[in-house]
């Protein structure tokens, strides 16, 4: 059993020591709670729980803290994919619910399951998701001050259970004082993807990530026989080619762990059952 999970990006430039020490040691708690709850369940749920804690923290732009677009109105995308049915779920642009990961999560069951805007909070809300904003002053006092963060505030989650099954599960508030109806990587199969041989979630600019099909180019590299080593080394080489920021996660059905970022510094941490190995 195996687990990995990343917080976005720290930049030296916008963030104090204190910060940077606090994201290391919840990115190492959540790690810990994860890996507890891995062991009596799936990969799919260990993923969406994992992603429901960093939700939970302030310190992460996803669920509460998510970053606030131009129009003052915050939105935010999640998505799951199980390995073994390679199926994907997720929310685009939802709004008021604490833990859009859940959302994305229940409507693997669905035949239509990857929901925006009204119909993804109305579907929210007749399953029983309450409304809850998810809005921090400091998120406003950024929007009000018109203080851009660079849109690298994602989190994610891949898990290896005892069953040998890999699952992902993505998650994020945005990238901050974007246009309306803006879709970010982390509902598609670019910032989060899985099949039964390695799985992959990523952050970063979106935009970046979609254009390099990040993800997906990864888990197909992997599936076809390399490395996830040599699959990151080839699939951050092309997202040179357009300067691309982004970072990424993963795990195979080896119980390989790899990440990779494009600029410094993707805040991660993961844990084997007898090591925690944290961003520095």
């Amino acid at each position: 059993m195996k687990i990995i999970i990343h917080g976005g990006f720290f930049s030296e430039s916008d963030q104090s020591h204190e910060v940077k020490t606090a994201k290391q040691d919840s990115l190492q708690h959540i790690t810990q709670k994860a890996f507890e709850y891995l062991q009596s369940h799936s990969a799919f749920d260990t993923a969406a729980y994992a992603v429901s804690l960093l939700e939970d923290d302030p310190l992460y732009n996803a669920g509460i803290g998510s970053q606030i677009q131009s129009d003052g109105v915050i939105r935010m995308s999640a998505a799951i994919m199980d390995g073994e049915t390679q199926k994907l779920s997720g929310v685009i642009n939802l709004q008021d619910v604490k833990n859009p990961i859940f959302v994305a999560k229940e409507l693997i069951k669905e035949d239509d399951r990857v929901l925006g805007g009204n119909g993804a909070k109305t579907y929210a809300s007749e399953h029983g998701f309450e409304n809850f904003s998810t809005e921090i002053p400091q998120r406003r006092s950024e929007y009000e001050a018109k203080l851009k963060t660079g849109g690298k505030g994602t989190v994610g989650c891949v898990a290896l259970d005892k069953e040998g099954k890999l699952a992902v599960a993505t998650s994020t508030g945005g990238k901050g004082f974007e246009i309306p109806g803006r879709i970010s990587d982390s509902a598609t199969v670019a910032g989060n993807y899985a099949n039964s041989i390695c799985a992959v979630s990523c952050t970063g600019v979106g935009e970046d990530i979609v254009s390099n099909a990040t993800a997906a180019k990864i888990v197909t590299r992997t599936t076809d026989g390399m490395s996830l080593e040599q699959a990151f080394n080839k699939t951050f080489t092309e997202l040179k080619t357009i300067d691309g920021f982004a970072g990424a996660i993963a795990i195979d059905k080896d119980g390989n762990m790899y990440h990779q970022d494009s600029y410094p510094t993707m805040v991660f941490a993961s844990f084997d059952g007898e090591s925690f190995q944290v961003f520095q």
